[in-house]
């Protein structure tokens, strides 16, 4: 089989393979990946192991990563960003993604910070703290990493490759540990204050730590930090995001093409009469209209270049504001027995700014009020009403939705260690609970907006304009304020507030988990002891959600002439309510590590081996397991490899999200009927564990004792994945017909007869949009890091070169074209860029003994912006793009302690990220994309800080 790379990302600064023990290193120290002197008396446990305490043995790829010289390059930054920079992470989101609320990709907060492994997907990696399960923080059960506490984090592990015989479900791409640091004595302060060249996205931090020993037994240590970041809070605040987007069928014909300045030919922000004598007029003023002012035409009749057409501005960098809480106590009870209990959370604020609402082809009277006389005379040569479309983006206030997330995510852990003879034991409990209240503002009422827009003149009082609907209902629309749509800034604030509301979404997710683990060195072969652990694991996670704003709360339209059916929903953004569901996990698990060879003439043989039985209540048995080997040849040379069978379980949004329907009109292929039918979507209860099967290999060579490298192979396949599937796309009904009813395609569809019906009775009835296990992922590549440590000029230089080579990451459903996202830096919901090559580089300079200088390097490849359709010559390109960041920091001589000044700049060369956009998005211009996510869209950022140490 071929072995196309692996994940072996080192370290920056005193990043060092996960031989290392828990003391950092220091500055000048040999961070490689050969062996390593071992500091102290305790080893850690390596990551991605329960046996194995030696990294230098480790046969998965490790990667530690010591928490301060991540920061170092990029301080100011949250934990997740800096590990974002880091070329094993793609597809992550975060503050810079497209703003959203809805959908399972945002999981009810579409700024959280979620961490991806490879961009196969969120929740196929695994993410804990201190080697236990972090409970999920999102309805759709991806855990926002901001519920770290930042201060008190000694290191990030980094396991890439599978490891759920270790450490259980979703663990398919990896695992990212953070580990604490639990001995911290002392007292330590931050604060740092940054802004961008345009003078936006501010931000401030502060934190304080402090931990001490409570006589000679015991240790308590606490932290708070704050961070407040004001974001990017519109698209154009940045000249180069003008209105990208992508026009165009992707055939021969019409092939898609990237705009800028692109404009939705039918909405312009005054308002646009659409039939009678007066169509294509335009409202210049609420009295005053001309024609239509055409732009440039484009492959998509509906977008034109410039023009009179409407336009999207949304968030571009979300506002944060968070509150991160963190306290431990340890207490040995003898030398023999050490127990625990911790506390942490975070309380955090999001906010994003989306779409302006657009009337859409609107029913409007011809003796509408609010017109001038004139207009309503010419109106009415044509009838008595007519139709109007308009972008309601210029108001006299912002009314753009905007979405406020509250997350209060908190985990108590509490629990006993120690030692029995050669025996360690630990028992450990978590509970977790995640409470996440979204609140939308301007979600337009559309029952109200239909009110608002049918005005007349007041019968019993001919200079008062009032809604007909509070005329035929006055019980319902009594308090109706008439909106005057016509024109910009034609609306009063008061029929604004009217026809925009508030709605709130509530969620709550607990976990209870208990587990334990038993390890022992039985007896030593001729090679070393053999090392052997059994654990165990159950665990319960619930969820329920409630929503004042579903989709199956629909208008009612008694008392409304027009603008008004029953099938539209109460508000125009709806979120899912859920009752109370959970899902029961029990595990029991053994693994070992045999030596087999010890310096002999072949050198040193160790082989690993973990298999694990999981039972859930929701989705059924399965065994995983996972073998490797780690061969040291020489003292400069080691070889390893790992195969493993790992699993994703379905989460219970996946399982148990609310069936909701949307009504649509489609195609239906079989019989050329397009009906207006139901849409049906929602989680799928016979919804099984993913299997995935990895491999890794990889080589580690200490070319000189400054130099090492290490390359490391992978190849991971994700079978019976878990993907939407929507019954009414075109592949999927070819897929059906062609088979002849015998695809699983056909159970996504509704209709009274047979597949070999033709006839029209025979039309569809309603189709499917679900999840089901009918995919294939697969994904290969290589990671590359060059470590090289010595002197230069006398000053002690550390550099590091971190690289992911991805060549293809491929979603295959059966009978259907595959889609390959790597190379790719747009794709459907949830499908995010994935350069083929990233490279990050660190170098550390230090030419005085209070001065050290930190650089940053960030590169990707040039990318598609998709690997499907036809593209207009140059459309289909965006160039490689790199930033270089430095950080400057002086150690100033004080009386109470350590203390640290230093200036950051990031991105220093103010470099502009290319544009781009997806195929799907192209009438959202100013809305979505326009950029690859994990491009840097601040441009050159200032930051200075302060740091002290007693």
């Amino acid at each position: 089989m071929v072995l196309l790379a692996g994940v072996s990302l080192l370290s920056l600064g005193n990043v060092a393979h996960a031989q290392e023990t828990a003391a950092a290193a220091q500055p000048e120290a040999q961070a490689d990946t050969g062996d390593a002197p071992v500091e102290g008396d305790r080893d850690i446990v390596v990551t991605g192991s329960r046996v194995i305490s030696n990294g230098n043995s480790s046969p998965s790829p490790v990667t530690v990563i010591q928490t301060e010289n991540l920061l170092a390059s990029q301080p100011g930054a949250n934990l997740a960003d800096a590990l974002n920079a880091l070329p094993v992470f793609s597809g992550s989101r975060g503050a810079g993604s497209n703003p959203s609320t809805g959908g399972s990709a945002s999981g009810g907060n579409g700024s959280a910070n979620q961490l991806n492994l490879r961009n196969l997907g969120i929740t196929r990696t695994l993410v804990l703290m201190d080697g236990l399960r972090i409970p999920p923080t999102l309805f759709n059960g991806a855990v926002d990493v901001d519920l770290i506490p930042q201060m008190l984090v000694q290191r990030v592990d980094l396991v890439t490759g599978g490891v759920s015989a270790v450490y259980g479900s979703d663990a398919v791409s990896g695992v990212v540990n953070y580990v604490l640091d639990r001995n911290f004595n002392g007292l330590k302060l931050e604060a740092s204050m940054g802004i961008s060249e345009y003078g936006d996205a501010r931000q401030f931090d502060a934190g304080v730590a402090w931990g001490t020993n409570l006589g000679e037994n015991g240790h308590f240590e606490a932290s708070y930090q704050y961070h407040d970041g004001t974001g990017i809070t519109r698209r154009s605040n940045r000249p180069w995001m003008d209105l990208v987007g992508v026009a165009g069928a992707g055939t021969t014909a019409l092939p898609f093409t990237l705009y800028t300045n692109l404009r939705q030919r039918d909405y312009p922000a005054g308002g646009v009469i659409t039939t009678g004598p007066l169509t294509n007029q335009v409202f210049r003023t609420p009295t005053t209209t001309s024609a239509f002012v055409n732009g440039t035409a484009t492959g998509t009749a509906a977008l034109q270049v410039g023009g009179d057409g409407g336009d999207w501005d949304s968030s571009l960098l979300q506002p944060l504001e968070s509150h991160q809480a963190f306290a431990r106590f340890d207490y040995d009870f003898s030398d023999a027995v050490r127990a625990y209990v911790q506390f942490s959370g975070t309380f955090k604020r999001n906010e994003n700014w989306a779409e302006y609402f657009r009337l859409n082809n609107v029913q409007l009277t011809s003796n509408n009020p609010f017109l001038p006389a004139a207009l309503q005379t010419q109106l009415a040569a044509g009838g008595t009403t007519f139709r109007f479309r308009k972008t309601m983006s210029d108001t006299i206030d912002d009314r753009r939705q905007h979405s406020v997330s509250d997350s209060d995510q908190w985990m108590i852990n509490t629990g006993l260690a120690g030692d029995l003879g050669p025996l360690k034991w630990q028992f450990d409990y978590i509970h977790g609970r995640a409470e996440l209240k979204t609140r939308v503002e301007n979600n337009l009422n559309q029952q109200r907006l239909a009110a608002a827009l049918d005005a007349v003149v007041n019968p019993a009082n001919p200079a008062q304009i009032i809604c007909q609907a509070a005329i035929a209902n006055p019980a319902t629309y009594g308090s109706c304020v008439p909106l005057n749509p016509f024109g910009p800034q034609s609306e009063s604030k008061a029929a604004l507030d009217y026809v925009f509301g508030t709605t709130n979404y509530r969620a709550v997710t607990l976990m209870d988990d208990i587990s334990g683990s038993v390890a022992v060195s039985p007896f030593d072969t001729w090679a070393g002891p053999i090392n052997v652990a059994v654990s165990g694991e159950w665990r319960r996670v619930s969820f329920s959600a409630t929503s004042d704003a579903t989709s199956d709360m629909f208008v009612n339209c008694a008392g409304i002439r027009f603008n008004c059916a029953a099938t539209q929903t109460n508000y125009f953004l709806t979120l899912p309510a859920n009752p109370n569901v959970s899902q029961t996990v029990w595990e029991v698990a053994g693994e070992a590590d045999v030596p087999l060879l010890k310096d002999s003439f072949i050198g040193s043989l160790n082989v690993n081996g973990a298999v694990r039985f999981t039972r859930y209540n929701t989705s059924g048995d399965y065994v995983t397991w996972k073998a490797g080997a780690d061969w040291k040849l020489t003292d400069t040379l080691r070889f390893r490899g790992t195969w493993s069978r790992d699993i994703r379980a379905p989460t219970l949004y996946e399982l148990f999200a609310e069936r909701f329907v949307v009504n649509v009109v489609g195609t239906d292929l079989l019989t050329g009927q397009s009906p207006t039918i139901p849409s049906i979507n929602g989680g799928n209860p016979n919804l099984t564990a993913e299997i995935g099967k990895t491999i890794t290999g990889g080589v580690v060579w200490r070319a000189t004792p400054q130099l090492s490298i290490a390359l490391d192979g992978y190849q991971i396949v994700v079978s019976d994945a878990i993907l939407a599937v929507n019954g009414g796309e075109p592949s999927f009904q070819q897929a059906c017909y062609s088979s002849g009813g015998t695809s699983p395609y056909c159970d996504l569809q509704r209709r009274p007869g047979s597949f070999s019906d033709t006839s029209a009775a025979n039309a569809w009835t309603a189709v499917y949009n679900g999840l089901f296990n009918i995919s294939e992922i697969k994904t290969w590549g290589a990671d590359l890091e060059i470590n090289y440590n010595g002197r230069v000029g006398g000053m002690p230089l550390n550099v590091r070169l971190l690289g992911a080579y991805q060549p293809h990451l491929w979603f295959r459903q059966p009978n259907v074209a595959s889609r390959d996202q790597a190379g790719a830096a747009f794709g459907p919901v949830g499908f995010a860029a994935t350069p083929t090559v990233r490279l990050t580089g660190f170098v550390r300079l230090k030419p005085d003994d209070n001065v050290t200088i930190d650089l940053m390097q960030r590169w990707r490849n040039a990318l598609k912006l998709q690997n499907e359709g036809i593209f207009a010559a140059g459309s289909n390109h965006m160039a490689a793009f790199g930033t270089t960041s430095i950080n400057i920091a002086y150690e100033i001589p004080s009386k109470f302690g350590e203390m640290q000044f230093y200036v950051n700049v990031q991105n220093i060369f103010d470099a502009d990220p290319p544009i781009g956009a997806f195929t799907g998005n192209g009438t959202r211009a100013g809305l979505r994309d326009g950029y690859a996510v994990g491009d840097d869209v601040r441009g050159r950022y200032w930051t200075a800080g302060v740091k002290l140490k007693m």
